[in-house]
C-alpha cells in the first residue's frame, strides 16, 4: 500500500512539472513572438528613418556651381563638371541613379531642367552628361533643344550655375551585398545606371554585377574610355555587354562591341544564369516599355524591376523640340 502511495505521489509529481514545463513553453513561444514583432516594428523603423535620412536634401534652394571643366564625348555629348563656387567641401554625397536641378536663365527667361548625375560620388565635383538635342525627325526646320545647346554653345569652363541638391528615387545604394544586379541603359540614356556602375567599381563591389550599354555605333559610344579602364581592372563580378545596332564597318573590323542588336530581355536571357536579378535600366521609351514587359512575362517580380524612361515628346508650345520624361519621379522635362 504504501508504495502505491509513493507512486501516485510521483506521477502526480511529474504531472505537476509537465504542466509546469508547458506553460513555460507556452510563454516561451509568446515570448518570441512578441520579440519578433518588436524587432519587426524596429525594423520598419528603421527603413523609414534611413528613407528620411537618403531622400533629405543636402541644401535648401539653389547653391552656385562653377563649371570646373567641359569634355566633349562621342554621340554629341557634352559632360560638365560642377565643383561649388563657394569653395566649400566636401561635396554632399548622392545616391547613384540620381539627378542635378540646374535653374537656368535663357534669353532672359527663367528654365528650370533635370539632368541625371552621371559619375560616381565624388567629394569635389558633380558631373552631368548633357547631348544636344537636334530637330526632331519629322521636323527638320524646327529649332534645336533649347536648353542642350545653350549648355552647350554658350556654357563654357567658369561659368556659374545654380543647382538645386541631387535628388531622385531611381537610385541605388552600392553599400549593398545582396541580390545581383542588372544595369542597361542605351544612348545618353545610360547616364544613371553609369553612375551606378561607377559606384559599384570604385567601391570594388562584390556583388554580381551585369552592365549593358547599347549605341546605334561606334560613333556614337560615348564611355568607349570608361569601359576600356573597367576591363582593364580585371574584376571577376563585373561583366560587360556593348550592342552596336548599326555598326560601322571600322566597329566590324577592330571588333569594338560585343553584340550586334539592341538591348533586349532576350539578351538577358541568352547571357544572364537566371532571372534573380535586381534590374536598373533607362532608354527611350519603347526601348523601356519591351524591357519591362519582356522581364515580367519572365518571371521577375516587379519589386525587382526599377527603371526610368527617356520619351521623346512634342512640346505644348511655340518652340517644338524634344522633353525628357522621368516617369518614377513624375517629372517631364524639355532639354
Amino acid at each position: 500500500a504504501g508504495w502505491s502511495v509513493l507512486a501516485a505521489g510521483g506521477a502526480s509529481f511529474a504531472l505537476h512539472l509537465y504542466r509546469q514545463w508547458s506553460r513555460l513553453r507556452q510563454a516561451s513561444a509568446a515570448f518570441r513572438r512578441e520579440a519578433d514583432l518588436f524587432g519587426e516594428r524596429i525594423a520598419t523603423l528603421r527603413a523609414a528613418r534611413n528613407k528620411i535620412e537618403k531622400d533629405a536634401a543636402p541644401w535648401n534652394g539653389a547653391r552656385k556651381f562653377q563649371v570646373q571643366r567641359k569634355q566633349d564625348e562621342k554621340g554629341g555629348v557634352c559632360s560638365f563638371y560642377l565643383a561649388p563656387h563657394d569653395g566649400k567641401l566636401p561635396l554632399p554625397s548622392f545616391r547613384p541613379g540620381q539627378f542635378l536641378t540646374l535653374k537656368l536663365n535663357i534669353n532672359g527667361k527663367p528654365v528650370t531642367r533635370c539632368y541625371s548625375l552621371s559619375d560616381a560620388p565624388s567629394p569635389e565635383y558633380y558631373r552631368i552628361s548633357v547631348k544636344r538635342l537636334p530637330p526632331p525627325p519629322k521636323e527638320p526646320n524646327a529649332p534645336p533643344g533649347l536648353v542642350s545647346c545653350f549648355l552647350h554653345d554658350t556654357i563654357e569652363e567658369g561659368a556659374i550655375l545654380d543647382l538645386l541638391a541631387p535628388r531622385g528615387n531611381f537610385a541605388l545604394d552600392p553599400a549593398e551585398t545582396g541580390r545581383p544586379v542588372v544595369l542597361a541603359g542605351a544612348g545618353v540614356g545610360v547616364t544613371p545606371v553609369l553612375s551606378m556602375m561607377l559606384s559599384l567599381v570604385a567601391a570594388r563591389s562584390r556583388r554580381e554585377t551585369w552592365f549593358f550599354y547599347g549605341v546605334r555605333n561606334g560613333s556614337e559610344d560615348m564611355l568607349e574610355r570608361e569601359i576600356a579602364e573597367w576591363r582593364e581592372l580585371d574584376l571577376p563580378n563585373f561583366h560587360v555587354h556593348i550592342c552596336y545596332s548599326n555598326p560601322l564597318p571600322e566597329d566590324e573590323a577592330a571588333k569594338s562591341f560585343d553584340h550586334k542588336g539592341r538591348v533586349s530581355v532576350d539578351l538577358f536571357k541568352e547571357l544572364l544564369p537566371s532571372n534573380n536579378y535586381d534590374f536598373f535600366t533607362c532608354g527611350p521609351g519603347p526601348m523601356m516599355n519591351g524591357i519591362r514587359d519582356g522581364l515580367g512575362e519572365w518571371g521577375v517580380p516587379d519589386e525587382h524591376i526599377h527603371d526610368e524612361a527617356f520619351i521623346a515628346q512634342k512640346k505644348a508650345v511655340e518652340v517644338s523640340a524634344s522633353s525628357v520624361a522621368f516617369k518614377r519621379s513624375d517629372k517631364t522635362l524639355q532639354v
